[in-house]
């Protein structure tokens, strides 16, 4: 144990090495990476990554593994992700403050504050959901979530327990759903370290390299990324990098893919680990995510600090870009507004573009200059 530390127990459905389910694991190993030098922090997370149907390589399942002095983590096993088991790590740890990094997870935070509950704990417990009390996000199996959101009310599981929000956006969505006696902290996520300067990439007018980094699902709007690229008359590359997570929808927009023209070339490389995309943003010239909804987009804040302008919808913490010149957010109910923009970049000559690049970085440095954090989170989990 970290000598008079507080401790922090952290639920995670997944956690590095993990990588697959994006943003909510980048918001939860920076988390960690800032916090640990005044909290001990213990991890309890699944042994295998979204949609993973193996473990983790080199990882002791079922017990808790020290990574350093401040740090611990608890990567269970199907067989032991169970009421029981999560019963007892929270009555023998005896926690602080517990944080749940999810809204509707079955194992990692209903479980979790059930046991609160019908123990009569009274530990400080933070919940960030992540994005997910949004209405896009609400849409996706709008039914369950709205049918358990209205039960839960009913048990009072969200009773005396803090909302960590990233915006106001978001506290209007905890407020719409929880009522406005909600206690509600609104703190920005910690963004990644900043990268070194980067170097600029050959550009030529008449020609652009984009790249597209999210999950393969609905929400993140791919598909309407490609149905824009249908019309663009100029040369253009687009390199799509995420977790293959609704099948169905990646069928359609396969479809959308083999109709495109032959100015369009489209290649979909995988699942790539997040150490693995600043290498691969160097060699492309804007970052796109049309999404229909993000709490934070650490993605778009990474392809930022490579200096490399984004062009996304106005769903995002990240709005009046157009004005800096460091990219483009825009309203998903104007399709042509995506076109124009795809056309402005690829029109960039080297000198253009590098104005941009240099712009994108500058604003990815100031954005983390900027923020007092560490502070915010120390009053939240004090």
């Amino acid at each position: 144990m970290a000598l008079n530390k507080k401790r922090i127990l952290l639920f995670a459905d997944w956690y590095e090495p993990g990588y697959k389910a994006g943003g909510p694991i980048r918001s939860c190993v920076n988390f960690v990476n800032n916090m640990r030098d005044a909290f001990e922090v213990l991890i309890f997370t699944s042994d295998r990554d979204l949609g993973a149907k193996e473990p983790y390589e080199n990882i002791q399942p079922d017990q808790w593994i020290r990574a350093d002095d401040a740090v611990s983590i608890y990567y269970c096993s199907p067989p032991m992700l169970n009421w029981k088991n999560i019963r007892h790590q929270i009555l023998s740890i005896q926690a602080d403050c517990i944080y749940l990094n999810s809204m509707f997870s079955r194992y990692f935070t209903v479980y979790p504050l059930l046991v609160l509950r019908l123990n009569r704990l009274h530990t400080k417990t933070i919940l960030a959901p992540r994005g997910m009390l949004r209405s896009t996000a609400i849409q996706f199996k709008s039914f369950k979530k709205r049918s358990f959101l209205a039960l839960s009310k009913s048990i009072g599981l969200y009773r005396d327990l803090y909302f960590h929000v990233v915006d106001d956006k978001e506290m209007q969505d905890v407020v719409t759903h929880f009522g406005p006696d909600s206690r509600v902290a609104v703190i920005p996520n910690f963004p990644a370290v900043l990268a070194d300067h980067p170097a600029f990439v050959k550009k030529e007018s008449g020609k652009l390299s984009m790249i597209y980094v999210g999950r393969i699902h609905p929400i993140k709007n791919l598909g309407f990324l490609l149905f824009v690229l249908k019309e663009v008359p100029s040369k253009v590359r687009l390199s799509i990098v995420g977790s293959l997570e609704d099948k169905p929808f990646w069928d359609e927009c396969s479809k959308i893919i083999r109709e495109l023209p032959e100015n369009i070339h489209v290649e979909y490389l995988g699942e790539i680990p997040n150490h693995s995309l600043p290498p691969l943003f160097a060699k492309h010239h804007i970052f796109s995510l049309p999404t229909q909804g993000e709490n934070f987009g650490h993605a778009i804040f990474e392809a930022l600090s490579q200096g490399r302008p984004v062009l996304i919808s106005n769903q995002t913490p990240w709005r009046n870009l157009e004005q800096l010149k460091v990219g483009w957010d825009l309203t998903l109910r104007e399709p042509h507004l995506f076109w124009e923009a795809i056309e402005r970049a690829a029109s960039f000559d080297q000198k253009e573009y590098n104005q941009w690049s240099e712009n994108a970085w500058k604003y990815a440095s100031n954005y983390t200059a900027n923020l007092h954090l560490h502070n915010d989170y120390l009053k939240l989990f004090n």
